[in-house]
């Protein structure tokens, strides 16, 4: 399926949504929650025959942390070092793709690029047996919380909800794609492969262009110091912004919406913030995840 094919089949879908009441948007699949229009179970089935390759490259992020802007950022260290132009505008999310998708995917030359929302433990095991590299992007969830609400008010194919609503359902893990502190603990465990690298949104935003040497490297490319700054002076947060407008229309500034570290002073009442630093503590203290997400400077 080519990129407009898949672009058009979205188009209809969003226009699906729009007929959709709100309790009729999400399904569960073996416990977790899903948007039904984009990921329904023909495509969480499918993905279980998903034939991995070695040299995939596999971006991996719980939903709003900064999946979209790596997108973009892999797409450009990709074409540099390779010197082929891959401005598909198709998503590259495996649990979008469906049957027809997949068997397009798998006729694709390598290397392929792919993402993933899901919990490491619903990554297809192919992934993990292939030894795939895998660049898992985290985010602090004060900030995480506040974005996946604007998408989810924004988004048509996603309920809308008040914010104390989102909120709570958020940090009882009932949320699309499941709990963000259950991913979290997931990848902790995995913290030590050789094949996954975490990075945080944070880290990011603060020096982008070491975050492009390292992603580059991790993933075998090399690039020159002419290259590194010229993609992450491409790649600002602003920068993808204004891009998306043309690759992705109106949905452009519903998946780049802000951007910022520390947006969620803008919403958290002092009750929800503190509220929240316990759920950090009681999941996070003592990792290295945890540690890596300098939840002191970025949360309180």
């Amino acid at each position: 399926m080519s990129s407009s094919a898949f672009l058009a089949k979205v188009q209809s879908r969003m226009q699906m949504a729009k007929e959709m009441s709100d309790e009729e948007k999400l399904y569960r699949y073996k416990g977790v929650l899903y948007p039904i229009i984009m990921c329904p179970e023909d495509h969480l089935k499918a993905l279980e025959n998903i034939r991995a390759r070695e040299d995939d490259i596999m971006l991996v992020a719980y939903p709003k942390c900064g999946f979209n802007w790596m997108v973009g950022v892999v797409r450009k260290i990709i074409a540099e070092s390779m010197g082929v132009k891959t401005e598909s505008r198709m998503p590259p999310l495996i649990e979008f793709f469906g049957p027809d998708v997949l068997k397009t995917v798998d006729e694709t030359p390598s290397p392929r690029f792919l993402g993933t929302h899901l919990h490491p433990d619903n990554i297809p095991s192919s992934f993990y047996a292939k030894k795939t590299k895998m660049l898992v992007i985290f985010r602090n969830p004060k900030d995480t919380l506040v974005s996946f609400y604007h998408f989810s008010n924004n988004n048509p194919v996603l309920p809308v909800q008040s914010w104390e609503y989102f909120y709570s359902h958020f940090l009882s893990g009932d949320v699309p794609w499941g709990s963000y502190f259950d991913h979290a603990l997931a990848w902790e465990k995995r913290i030590d492969d050789p094949n996954v690298m975490i990075v945080t949104y944070e880290e990011l935003k603060q020096d982008l262009s070491e975050g492009v040497r390292q992603i580059s490297s991790f993933f075998g490319f090399s690039l020159t110091e002419a290259q590194v700054h010229q993609i992450a002076e491409g790649s600002t947060f602003t920068a993808m912004k204004e891009s998306a407008a043309n690759s992705h229309g109106t949905m452009g500034n519903v998946i780049f919406r802000k951007g910022e570290v520390g947006d969620w002073r803008n919403h958290f009442t002092p009750e929800q913030s503190q509220e929240m630093d316990e759920a950090f503590n009681k999941h996070l203290a003592g990792t290295r995840l945890g540690a890596k997400l300098n939840y002191q400077l970025h949360c309180q």
